[in-house]
C-alpha cells in the first residue's frame, strides 16, 4: 500500500495537511482542517519507518482505543481516526488554543501561590480523567496545556490505561514506560492500574515549580529510579526555608511510595490546593531531613516493596474474565491450520461470554543478522502483522473490548509466546502443531515447547493430515492432567 504525502498541501482522508508543529520520538504532529468542520485541529502521526520504535505503534494503537471515550474541557476533542489497516494510521484531535505549561520552566521556581494555582487545575482535570475510567501515567509539563479559559488540558494519551479496555503497554513490554522523574514507585513493580500513580506525578511537578528542582533528580538509570522504592525526597523546606508547612504537607503527601498514604482521589487533592487553610497538618509538614537511614533499610530490604503488587479488585475481575491466547502462523502453508484454530477458539469463548481473546504471532529475529522492520514493498513488517491478526478474528465476531492483537519480536518464538503468557496472566493458551518434519524432530516444535513450560492449560490444535480441513485433533495440557480428543 502506497504512502501518502504528508507534506504540506497535500490531502489524506479530507484532511487538508497544513504545517508540522513537533517532531517527537514517537509521533509527528500536523495542523490540519477540513472544509466541513471549523474547529482548529491537529493530526498525529505515529512513527512506523525503518528502525523506530514498537512501543510507538503500541502506545499509537492505546491512543486510538482511548480517545474515542473521552469527553470534556480537560481533554482535547477526538475527531476521527485512520487506522493501522489504511494506508496511514493517524488521530485528528482539536487544537488547544491556549498556553503549554512547558513554556513556564523558565519562570521556575514559582511564587506559592501560582504553582498552587497551576496545580489546582491539573488535579481537577485528573479528577475528570479518572471519573472515565482513565489513567494518563505520563502527567509532565509537556502533556499540560491551558484553555483561554483557564482550565487545565491533559495531553496524549499514549501511556495511558483505562480499567473498560485492554492494556497493550503492560501485555507487550516488560520495562515500565513514562518519564522518569515523575514515575511513581508502584510503576516500576508493574502496577498500572492505581490512579494514584498520577497524583504522584503531580507531587513532583508541584515539587519541581515550587523549589526549582525535582525531588528525585534527572536520573534515567532503572537503579536510580528504584531508589524511590525506599528513599524519600529531601523536605522542601529544607530547600526553601520560607516554604508553607501546608504546601509541603500537601506535596510530601503526594509523594508517599505507599499509594495507600497518598490522597485517595484527585478531587481531595483539588480541595486542599484550593483551601489550604483546611489542610490538616502532619509530621510531615515540619520535616527539615529526609527519613533516617533505619526506616531507609527497613524500606530496602522489605520484600513486599520488590515484588508487583495487585488489588483485589483488579485481581477479581481477572478471574472472572479469563483470557485466551491464540499464537497464529501468518507464514504461507497455514490456512487451514489458522481456520481450526479460530475454529476452537470460538467453541471455547462461546461458553465464556467475559472471556478475553489475544491474538498473538511472533516475528521472528536472526541470532546474527541485523533485522530489517520493512519488506520488500517497504511495508512495516510489524503493522501488516497487527492488520492481518485482526482479519483472523474477524468471523469469530468479538467486541472490540474482547478482542487484542499482538506482534511479538523474538529469536525464539516459543519462549515469546511463553513470557506473553506470564506477565499478562493468560489463563489458556491455544497454538497450533505443524505436521511432522526431520528438523522439528531433531530441534523440537514450537507447540511442544509451550505446552510442557506453560504454566497455564495450553490446548495443541492439529489438522487432519489426509484433508486438512476436518476437525482438528486437540490435545490440552493442563496443571494436573493430559486431556486427548479427536
Amino acid at each position: 500500500m502506497t504512502q501518502p504525502s504528508l507534506e504540506p498541501g497535500s490531502m489524506l482522508d479530507g484532511f487538508l495537511i497544513e504545517d508540522a508543529i513537533h517532531r517527537g520520538g514517537m509521533a509527528t504532529l500536523f495542523n490540519v482542517s477540513r472544509a466541513d468542520n471549523p474547529m482548529p485541529m491537529v493530526m498525529k502521526i505515529p512513527r512506523i519507518g525503518e528502525g523506530e520504535d514498537p512501543a510507538a505503534i503500541v502506545s499509537f494503537e492505546m491512543e486510538q482505543m482511548i480517545m474515542p471515550r473521552l469527553t470534556g474541557v480537560h481533554v482535547a476533542t477526538f475527531v476521527a481516526a485512520g487506522d493501522f489497516g489504511a494506508a496511514q494510521p493517524y488521530i485528528v484531535m482539536e487544537r488547544i488554543a491556549g498556553e503549554p505549561l512547558l513554556a513556564r520552566l523558565p519562570e521556575l521556581p514559582m511564587p506559592y501561590g501560582e504553582a498552587v494555582a497551576i496545580a489546582e487545575k491539573i488535579a481537577a482535570a485528573l479528577a475528570d480523567l479518572h471519573r472515565q475510567h482513565v489513567i494518563h501515567h505520563d502527567i509532565k509539563p509537556s502533556n499540560i496545556m491551558f484553555r483561554p479559559t483557564g482550565e487545565a488540558v491533559i495531553l496524549d494519551m499514549g501511556l495511558a490505561c483505562s480499567d473498560q479496555l485492554p492494556d497493550l503497554m503492560q501485555e507487550e513490554f516488560r520495562l515500565p514506560f513514562g518519564t522518569a522523574p515523575y514515575m511513581a514507585p508502584e510503576r516500576l513493580l508493574g502496577a498500572r492500574d492505581d490512579p494514584r500513580s498520577d497524583l504522584f506525578a503531580l507531587g513532583v511537578l508541584l515539587y519541581f515549580f515550587t523549589t526549582g528542582v525535582r525531588p528525585f533528580g534527572e536520573t534515567e538509570t532503572m537503579y536510580g529510579m528504584r531508589r524511590r522504592l525506599w528513599r524519600d525526597p529531601v523536605p522542601p523546606r529544607k530547600l526553601k526555608p520560607d516554604y508553607p508547612p501546608w504546601l509541603q504537607e500537601i506535596v510530601l503527601r503526594c509523594l508517599e511510595i505507599e499509594p495507600a498514604w497518598r490522597y485517595p482521589t484527585a478531587e481531595q487533592l483539588s480541595f486542599d490546593l484550593a483551601h489550604p487553610a483546611q489542610v490538616k497538618l502532619t509530621t510531615r509538614s515540619e520535616r527539615l531531613k529526609r527519613d533516617p537511614l533505619t526506616t531507609v533499610l527497613r524500606r530496602r530490604f522489605n520484600k513486599d516493596l520488590t515484588r508487583p503488587r495487585g488489588k483485589p479488585t483488579l485481581a477479581a475481575h481477572l478471574a472472572s474474565a479469563p483470557i485466551l491466547a491464540v499464537a497464529i502462523d501468518l507464514s504461507e502453508g497455514s490456512p487451514a491450520l489458522n481456520d481450526e484454530l479460530r475454529t476452537t477458539a470460538g467453541r471455547i469463548l462461546a461458553t465464556l461470554p467475559s472471556a478475553r481473546l489475544a491474538c498473538l504471532n511472533v516475528l521472528k529475529l536472526g541470532r546474527i543478522t541485523i533485522d530489517k522492520t520493512l519488506d520488500e514493498h517497504g511495508h512495516n513488517k510489524h503493522v501488516d502483522r497487527l492488520v492481518a491478526l485482526r482479519h483472523w478474528a474477524e468471523p469469530l465476531k468479538l467486541e472490540e473490548h474482547r478482542l487484542t492483537v499482538h506482534v511479538l519480536e523474538a529469536i525464539d518464538p516459543a519462549s515469546a509466546v511463553l513470557e506473553f503468557a506470564e506477565a499478562s496472566r493468560v489463563n489458556h493458551i491455544l497454538i497450533g502443531a505443524r505436521r511432522n518434519s526431520v528438523l522439528r524432530k531433531l530441534l523440537g516444535s514450537v507447540s511442544a515447547k509451550v505446552a510442557a513450560e506453560a504454566a497455564c492449560t495450553v490446548t495443541v490444535v492439529r489438522c487432519n493430515a489426509a484433508a486438512g480441513q476436518m476437525p482438528a485433533d486437540i490435545v490440552t495440557e493442563d496443571a494436573d492432567q493430559p486431556i486427548h480428543s479427536g
